[in-house]
């Protein structure tokens, strides 16, 4: 693959996340309000779909349900519960759309964890 149209610019209004798919792969427009950044739909820690869960302050993505953060200005992992770094894909904004360079899936490699969830740690 190579550079794909995801969207309109003006689609994705500041400070937000939205869902695309292009050619079957799922990507996350954010709009951190001085630009734009792509990613797996998923957070890196438990597959926390960050369409739900996600949101945006100032330039940092938060996911709501354990608290890990990436400053999509620079990309870098931040908050002290961050424990893995974010998949970006490439993007560049071109008359008016979001572009971003796309040769493969990026997918995250997630722990084993116990059978019993969050949910049901709360609920015993």
């Amino acid at each position: 693959m190579s550079w794909r149209r995801i969207c309109a610019a003006d689609s994705v209004a500041e400070r937000t996340l939205k869902k695309f798919e292009v050619d079957g792969i799922p990507v996350i427009i954010a709009n951190y309000g001085e630009g734009f950044r792509a990613f797996p739909p998923v957070c890196p820690h438990m597959e926390e779909p960050l369409e739900e869960s996600g949101f945006i302050e100032g330039k940092v993505l938060t996911c709501s349900k354990h608290l890990w953060q990436w400053d999509l200005g620079t990309t870098e992992m931040t908050g002290s519960e961050t424990e893995k770094p974010m998949h970006f894909y490439e993007v560049k904004e071109e008359n008016g759309d979001i572009h971003a360079f796309i040769e493969s899936e990026h997918e995250y490699e997630f722990d084993e964890e116990d059978e019993m969830d969050d949910d049901d740690f709360f609920n015993s």
